[in-house]
């Protein structure tokens, strides 16, 4: 962490003080995250000289190993408590190296009179970073002697680097690897709030269009990640940085009964020049031909900008998987369930259920509708919404539906794949559907996710941490994804870089639960036994569940806390035949050491089928009996001791 002094820094707006440890803007308080809050103090420490990512990475982390996804989650974090725009830019990414803090700052009276940020040098597009209101604050505020030699070596840095650019571009007509686009969240002007289902659908859509046009060297964002910069002020060019994106997709949709008008743009992130717009106004009735025609003009375009090599989409005719249906109304219900499926709550799967089975009603043989159906039962089962027998039933009939009417959909494929991993225990059955769907679809994030779960789950730690990487670089900014690779970490018992990864998902979502669920056994692992009791009660304060019980219970009672260990062991006894009984019962009495009791749960759940047996080879719950014969024997029976 970086050395933190009583001095008050300011720079804009913004004051920040070192010692306290807060960030003000115009005197009100601006939210930071500890580990955000050290880079920006860092950053602002060095003002005008580039930090490099080393730097940064030993100076937030110094007990501990990170990737380098977590220092960009800090920045992108840093970016928008500044309020970046693109006339006001604090933080220059200067690729390969670092950060520079381009904003001047001021000191204390009697400390350093005045530091100042370096001379802002052209970004790739060759446009100025500064704004005329930074270069009348420099103007004023530097001695001339320090301006000339500062801006001779900046004129000289900017010299070696444009010659080195212009010589690795020589000869180069087109970007070395996958060309990367993220389409941005189409605006909704029906003036309707309830109509954001459409416009979301419509963002989802083109990016499962466009992604699926040219996979080996055109890479779409996935949709989570996207989502964060709708109502966004960024700029074009902080987006592009942020994503890793050459090329970005702007749109619009108005509709009314009848008729559907849609606005789209492909704008060259470099330059932020607008290589193609168009507006259609078509009938409902033609939309799902729409989106195939917009997702191939739009690839033909990339390729025409790339000097008409043809790298992207072989033939201008070359699609995405159809939508399946000819039925507008089917459709649109098929997007409503979409939109509260990716809520990823209780009530937004109940709800999603149900527009996917209207969407069915209305058509038949919409497999996309049958494959949704069939992952919304999968993860309420998963969330033990429901008994997990009578959910995992409904949702295979789903997905077997859905690849009886279409056996290339890569989410069928995935759908199945979660039934047999969660509830058959058939391990060979459910990897070869994962590996199926990313074949068809190696755009879809969610399989390359739950194909890491899946490994990690075998003890093919290297192999999950591979595929997580590639769901990450697909959808960056996704939390579900972040705290899915932390529960990997955690597995393979890398609990330090377990606790960043979860810290890192919080920093993107500070609401979002599941990263605090893993850090608690996390902590107990390494033996923070108050930090565990402080994330248990931040798990929910209004009000005390089952699952934190059973998590008290087991923390309390390893760190010698036996009485209150009993309490919550008392209060978790009394709830009634809840769907995730045995796990919570597992996670309290594991931590207990009442072996025995552990054993004679999990036999139970083995014999019923539930998920809470599948990652018995790798949870580190499990260490003190795995030399028990009983637990051996489990393992066998569920093939997972190979």
């Amino acid at each position: 962490m970086p050395s933190l002094t009583n001095h008050l820094y300011q720079f804009g707006d913004f004051s920040l003080d070192a010692q306290s440890r807060i960030l003000t803007r115009a005197g009100a308080t601006t939210p930071l995250t500890p580990k955000a809050f050290d880079a920006l103090f860092l950053l602002v420490q060095n003002a005008g000289r580039i930090v490099t990512k080393d730097e940064l990475m030993k100076a937030i982390w110094p007990d501990s190993f990170v990737e380098e996804s977590n220092l960009t989650q800090t920045i992108f974090m840093v970016r928008k408590a500044l309020d970046e725009t693109n006339d006001r830019r604090y933080i220059l990414t200067v690729q390969g190296q670092g950060y520079r803090f381009l904003f001047p700052v001021t000191e204390p009276a009697g400390e350093v009179e005045e530091r100042e940020a370096l001379p802002a040098t052209p970004d790739d597009a060759g446009s100025p970073i500064e704004t005329p209101a930074h270069t009348d604050q420099r103007r004023s505020g530097w001695k001339r002697p320090a301006v000339f030699g500062i801006a001779m070596l900046a004129l000289i840095v900017a010299a070696v680097f444009a010659v080195r650019f212009w010589r690795s571009r020589r000869g180069s007509g087109e970007p070395q690897g996958k060309v990367m686009l993220a389409v941005l969240p189409f605006e909704n002007f029906t003036g309707d709030p309830g109509q954001e289902y459409f416009s979301d659908g419509m963002t989802e859509e083109m990016i499962s269009q466009v992604g699926n046009l040219d996979p080996a060297h055109l890479g779409v964002i996935a949709r989570t990640s996207v989502m964060h910069y709708k109502h966004s002020q960024e700029s074009l060019a902080q987006i592009g940085k942020e994503l890793g994106v050459q090329y970005v997709i702007e749109g619009s949709v108005r509709r009314d009964s009848e008729r559907v008008r849609i606005t789209a743009q492909l704008i060259q992130v470099k330059d932020q020049s607008h290589v193609w717009a168009r507006e259609y106004d078509r009938d409902l009735g033609h939309l799902l031909e729409l989106q195939g025609e917009i997702a191939r003009e739009v690839a033909y375009e990339i390729d025409l900008s790339l000097g008409g090599r043809r790298r992207i989409g072989a033939a201008r005719g070359a699609g995405a998987h159809p939508p399946g249906t000819k039925s507008y109304e089917a459709y649109d219900l098929y997007l409503k369930g979409q939109y509260f499926w990716n809520k990823r709550t209780a009530e937004g799967f109940l709800q999603a259920a149900d527009y996917f089975q209207q969407a069915i009603d209305k058509d038949p043989s919409y497999a996309r509708a049958y494959a949704g159906l069939a992952d919304t039962f999968s993860l309420m089962s998963t969330w033990y919404m429901e008994p997990q027998k009578e959910l995992m039933s409904r949702a295979r009939i789903a997905a077997l539906r859905a690849l009886e009417l279409d056996g290339g959909l890569a989410e069928a494929h995935a759908s199945l794949a979660l039934i047999e991993e969660n509830y058959d225990y058939d391990w060979p059955g459910a990897e070869a559907e994962f590996r199926r769907a990313i074949q068809l679809d190696p755009q879809y994030a969610t399989a390359h996710q739950w194909y890491a779960e899946f490994l990690s789950w075998q003890g093919r730690f290297n192999e999950a941490l591979a595929q997580s990487a590639q769901a990450q670089e697909m959808d960056p900014l996704s939390s579900i994804i972040a705290t899915d690779r932390a529960s990997i970490l955690y597995e393979s018992r890398q609990y330090e870089r377990s606790l960043e990864q979860c810290r890192s998902a919080l920093a993107l979502d500070p609401t979002f639960v599941h990263a605090r669920i893993v850090m608690i056994p996390t902590l107990l692992q390494l033996g923070r036994y108050d930090q565990a009791i402080d994330e248990i009660y931040r798990w929910d304060a209004s009000e005390e569940t089952p699952w934190q019980w059973a998590w008290q219970a087991a923390v309390y009672s390893r760190s010698g806390h036996t009485e209150e260990a009993h309490r919550a062991l008392a209060r978790l006894d009394q709830i009634g035949s809840e769907p995730d009984r045995y796990k919570m019962l597992v996670v309290a009495y594991s931590g207990t050491g009442q072996k025995d009791r552990v054993l004679k749960l999990l036999e139970k759940a083995y014999a019923e089928h539930s998920n809470a047996v599948v990652d018995m080879k790798v949870d580190p719950i499990y260490d003190p009996m795995r030399s028990d014969p009983r637990f051996k024997d489990l393992l066998h029976r569920l093939q997972l001791d190979r």
